[in-house]
């Protein structure tokens, strides 16, 4: 028992000192606002939304582009229809500024693993933006977006922008638990990004230039994994444009998105993104995955091993290990939770964690070993 306890705890070493680098990463990553002297923007930008039975939540997005602060004739929305059974296309061709193009005319269903890739290339092929931005459209975006991305894009000429994404808080126990564990991973995102550790975003709210996608030969070489139309093609750019990779932390950037609606729906969006993890060739995400997996299956497994082994002061040290693993994480959440505005969330956060830890021993696991669904489909 004593090597587990050891084990262990130099595994809530490693972990501590990552959150407290994580934390001065988003400590320094400089606030962006437009300049008051800033010129308008004048870059044409090509926004890339694939969607699939999203005819529900559609509007709501559709409805923020329309509103947004940026010259109609500087920007275009593609809608790429990915089998839709529903009235998705009919939604989209109410917009004027939606060009939609069907999936079905380009290739057979069932023809494919990764259908997002695929619509996102097409989407490409037919845009004429000097930068691509990608969203869902289940997202719902500030009308400030398109000109804050625009004015940091042509003061810096980076080649590719994460920005922030958050999910909505519906006030409901597995909303907020959601929203906690994704504010966590916007965190590390911000600050991973501006100390060139980790290549990690999301397709959520994502742009990169035309010519980067070329450059890069898109999807080429991961084009048949389901998952990592984001993080993956990220990797690829930052090989090649190692100083023009740039996160933007802007409040008037943040792009919303529900959490998922039920139980099923979470562990299955959360198998979809462990999934990617054996495919990256950024081996400092991977290592750094491993040691919060193997942290986070220890402390499921001490309690059960005590079931075997007693003894007080092993209970003692788990529960210390339990509140130190605690105690940091919040430390580092707390600025990341200031910037989105949900520092009052903070107080659900201790109550979450036994929930975390045995959902992400599982998810990890399945995302690995198992098939999941999305959008309708089985995927392995």
């Amino acid at each position: 028992m004593a090597i587990v306890m050891i084990f262990t705890g130099l595994l809530l070493l490693g972990y501590v000192w990552l959150l407290l680098y994580y934390r001065n990463g988003w400590r320094e990553l400089p606030y962006y606002n437009i300049a008051p002297e800033a010129k308008e923007p004048s870059t044409f930008i090509s926004i890339l939304v694939p969607a699939r039975n999203e005819a529900y939540h559609l509007p709501a997005l559709l409805n923020s582009i329309a509103t947004q602060h940026y010259p109609k004739h500087l920007f275009e929305l593609i809608l790429i229809d990915d089998f839709s059974t529903d009235q998705t296309a009919q939604i989209a061709r109410c917009y004027s500024f939606v060009k939609v193009i069907s999936l079905s005319e380009f290739i057979e269903e069932g023809s494919l693993n990764a259908y997002k890739k695929k619509a996102i290339e097409i989407a490409i092929q037919h845009s004429k933006g000097e930068l691509l931005l990608t969203t869902d459209a289940d997202c719902v975006a500030p009308n400030s977006w398109l000109r804050h991305l625009a004015t940091y894009y042509e003061s810096t000429q980076a080649q590719l922008m994460v920005m922030p994404v958050m999910f909505t808080n519906n006030q409901q126990p597995l909303g907020i638990f959601q929203l906690l564990d994704f504010m966590s991973l916007q965190g590390i995102t911000g600050a991973s990004v501006y100390k060139k550790l980790h290549s990690m975003c999301n397709g959520a709210n994502l742009a990169y230039t035309s010519s980067a996608f070329k450059a890069v030969e898109g999807f080429k070489g991961i084009d048949n994994i389901a998952s990592g139309d984001d993080m993956l093609l990220m990797h690829k750019i930052a090989k090649q444009f190692p100083e023009a990779i740039h996160y933007i932390k802007s409040s008037s950037l943040i792009v919303q998105t529900a959490p998922m609606s039920n139980l099923r729906s979470f562990i299955q969006q959360r198998i979809r993104w462990a999934s990617k993890a054996v495919h990256y060739n950024d081996k400092s995400i991977f290592w750094v995955l491993l040691m919060l997996y193997l942290l986070n299956l220890m402390l499921l497994l001490i309690p059960i091993l005590l079931l075997i082994v007693k003894g007080s002061l092993w209970v003692n040290i788990w529960l210390g290990y339990l509140l130190i693993k605690t105690v940091a994480e919040l430390f580092y959440l707390y600025m990341v939770a200031k910037f989105f505005g949900h520092t009052k969330l903070l107080f659900f956060f201790p109550l979450a964690q036994p929930f975390h830890i045995l959902y992400t021993v599982v998810a990890g696991w399945l995302g690995k070993f198992a098939q999941y669904e999305w959008k309708g489909r089985r995927v392995q």
